[in-house]
């Protein structure tokens, strides 16, 4: 059996590799890569980041965001979010965004991932999962960034945040609240 052979035995469908993962199978990753590549079983997605895709009866499909994204992080600490995800707070934003927010605590830019692009932003202090409370302080800290009416959707924020279970939204909001978050809650508080 070749090195490549050997290589593509360690490969499964769906999984995104980075080069240096791949060296433990092939000390010609380069050549290896750039045969694979020609061949179709791998795509590139960004520099150093492969995808192995699975095929579907609607042929090729792109890898998982999720893991797209902790492979370019080399990390599982991160929490990848939407603009799209306020809608479910029911405050009245119903735009749709082709945008993914990724927090996390190593890179910060926009960086194109494939075919999508993932906004990265470093921030000290974030949840493992989304919780509505979470998404309203979320939603408050960047309400400049939206295209909805923002004194409407501010109105309805506070509105959402005096309904809310107090202790929990308290905490979210001093764990994770940015300055301006922090200054448009609090008054809910009082």
């Amino acid at each position: 059996m070749s090195t490549l052979e050997h290589l593509k035995t360690h490969l499964q469908e769906g999984q995104v590799y980075r080069r240096d993962e791949l060296t433990q199978w092939s000390r010609s990753v380069d050549r290896h890569l750039h045969a694979l590549l020609k061949e179709g079983i791998l795509q590139k997605l960004s520099q150093g980041v492969y995808y192995y895709p699975k095929n579907s009866s609607f042929g090729k499909t792109p890898p998982e965001e999720e893991a797209l994204v902790r492979s370019f992080l080399k990390d599982d600490r991160f929490l990848l979010t939407s603009p799209n995800l306020y809608n479910a707070l029911g405050v009245g934003t119903t735009q749709l965004y082709n945008q993914r927010t990724v927090y996390n605590h190593k890179r910060h830019g926009k960086f194109k991932l494939g075919n999508r692009t993932f906004d990265f932003q470093m921030k000290h202090h974030f949840p493992e999962k989304l919780t509505p409370e979470f998404l309203l302080v979320d939603l408050a800290g960047n309400l400049n960034r939206l295209g909805e009416d923002q004194q409407q959707v501010l109105t309805n924020v506070l509105s959402k945040a005096r309904s809310m279970n107090k202790n929990e939204l308290r905490q979210t909001l001093d764990r994770y609240g940015n300055g301006k978050a922090k200054h448009l809650l609090t008054p809910v508080f009082a």
